[in-house]
């Protein structure tokens, strides 16, 4: 990011005319077993393998919809950090993230698009929040249902209760520097990218998700990126059945806070893949190991979607 200040807003909410970020390099390797070596292959390269031999916009195949839209959530820092390994020091289990973004109209895919990630680490704490502890709020905000889901943890919540945030993602200054479990990175010719990760956590009031947007028509410098608009913010979400697995592992085992399931979240659209559903795999019985996520994001690159407006309505479900 520049250090240069304007009358729009606080730095980490600047219009993107102005976005800069400072490129940092991949990181070492972390995630092992399923997807390791696919990572790997993504990471050498710009380019990924597309979904088993099937790319939007191939004969025969219909078009993506629209992706859902999502509010932004009250934690969102604009891009500080461009990479694709976004792990740091955090402990975890390691998460292959593959995107792909495609003109929902066209199926065409968005070459060179940006695409922001950010999500708080295993015991639900998010980066630039950390005193507000496990459960600040962190991307949309939401009512914890009243009793803890059958088969997850439960006990009494540690660190802040869920604040602000609920239903137009409200702006919240960073509280510390720490940027971890966040980054920017573009996408290749074919719409892909790849980020590694670990698998989030969990904190009161909201489901297992990591937010996500997508911005066009910017400009790649070797200062990073600049210009252009937001063309899609949304969440990303996990199925139950591989949530309660990561339960079992070490450090979610230790997170007592009590968990929303994913039909219980007030954020999730409830339409599967369309609204951000990701289709994970990973060996079953051996999850620890490492989990590949994968998710093609219909968009439209006309639009203005940065997931603060009143259009945005948490808890609004499709039947």
């Amino acid at each position: 990011m520049t250090g240069q200040e304007t009358a729009q807003g606080p730095k980490h909410k600047r219009d993107l005319t102005r976005r800069k970020v400072v490129a940092a390099g991949a990181g070492a390797v972390v995630a092992v077993g399923v997807g390791g070596a696919f990572a790997a292959g993504a990471f050498a390269g710009e380019e990924t393998t597309a979904d088993k031999g099937k790319t939007a916009g191939t004969s025969g195949e219909a078009c993506y919809k629209l992706t859902s839209e999502t509010t932004e959530g009250p934690y969102y820092i604009d891009a500080d950090k461009l990479r694709r390994d976004v792990t740091e020091d955090q402990e975890g289990i390691p998460l292959t993230l593959r995107l792909k973004v495609i003109d929902s109209d066209t199926c065409k895919p968005l070459a060179k698009a940006a695409v922001d990630i950010w999500h708080c680490n295993a015991l639900g704490v998010y980066s630039g929040y950390e005193s507000m502890g496990s459960g600040g709020g962190g991307g949309g905000g939401g009512t914890p249902p009243s009793g803890a889901p059958s088969g997850t943890p439960t006990g009494t919540p540690t660190g802040a209760p869920p604040g602000g945030g609920g239903g137009g993602g409200g702006d919240e200054e960073p509280t510390d520097d720490e940027r971890y479990l966040r980054g920017t990175w573009r996408t290749d010719k074919k719409g892909e990218v790849v980020f590694r990760t670990v698998f989030p956590g969990w904190y009161q009031g909201r489901c297992v998700h990591i937010h996500t947007k997508v911005h066009v028509n910017g400009t790649w410098t070797d200062a990073g990126y600049e210009g252009g608009t937001t063309c899609h913010t949304g969440q990303l979400f996990f199925d139950e059945a591989s949530v309660l697995a990561t339960a079992e592992v070490a450090p979610y085992s230790t997170n007592t806070t009590t968990r929303t399931t994913l039909d219980d979240d007030t954020i999730y659209p409830g339409n599967g893949t369309e609204g951000g559903l990701l289709k994970l795999t990973y060996k079953k019985g051996a999850i620890a190991k490492g989990v590949t996520a994968t998710l093609t994001m219909g968009v439209d690159p006309e639009a203005t979607q940065d997931g603060t407006g009143d259009a945005v309505q948490p808890g609004a479900r499709s039947q």
